[in-house]
């Protein structure tokens, strides 16, 4: 498939892989999703900071929320947009040129090729061999999925919370009300 050249690019919930690719003296990013092929002229890492803006918040506050929530320090897989299931995780440090960005929702399997290479089953049922290690991408899958975890049973946590408030009886907000007009006139006595 020959990749399509295209100047602007937003991680999407069809992005299976955003991976480095040099583009004469330049590192170009060549985007693989479920069913199409893009070649940008940024680098993988500006395009997951452009993707974190588009969905409205910053990279670097995604990789705070990160290692508040998990304890993460290096290679932190980042929530791009949790609504729409949207997590990425660098293969190696972010700021290493060679760093592959792949989308957690989409990886089948990790298959080892060889100490340094692994295929990568998809769940559109593409693979690709990209050079990491096979242990490095399964701690990548756990860490990523741990992230998901966690923030889920925030998002859910919160909501079953507006949801009580929301259902909750009248006479239980009544009840409630009286209970604090009783303690100010007992404080009006004081």
């Amino acid at each position: 498939m020959k990749l399509k050249q295209i100047e602007e690019y937003e991680v999407n919930p069809f992005t299976m892989f955003i991976k480095p690719i040099v583009y004469g003296s330049k590192i170009y990013s060549e985007i693989i999703e479920v069913e199409d092929e893009f070649l940008s002229p940024f680098k993988p890492l500006d395009i997951i900071r452009n993707s974190c803006e588009y969905y409205g918040c910053d990279y670097e506050g995604r990789r705070n929320g990160t290692k508040q929530l998990v304890g993460y320090a290096h290679k932190i897989p980042i929530a791009i947009d949790p609504t729409n299931r949207i997590f990425f995780f660098p293969t190696t440090s972010p700021n290493r040129q060679e760093c592959i960005w792949i989308s957690h929702e989409h990886v089948k399997k990790p298959v080892r090729i060889n100490p340094q290479e692994t295929l990568i089953l998809f769940n559109n049922n593409q693979s690709f061999e990209l050079p990491v290690s096979c242990s490095s991408i399964t701690s990548q899958l756990e860490r990523t999925s741990y992230l998901r975890t966690k923030l889920m049973q925030r998002i859910e946590h919160n909501e079953r919370k507006s949801f009580y408030l929301m259902q909750r009886p009248k006479s239980l907000e009544a009840s409630e009300e009286s209970f604090e007009y009783g303690k100010k006139k007992i404080k009006d006595k004081h």
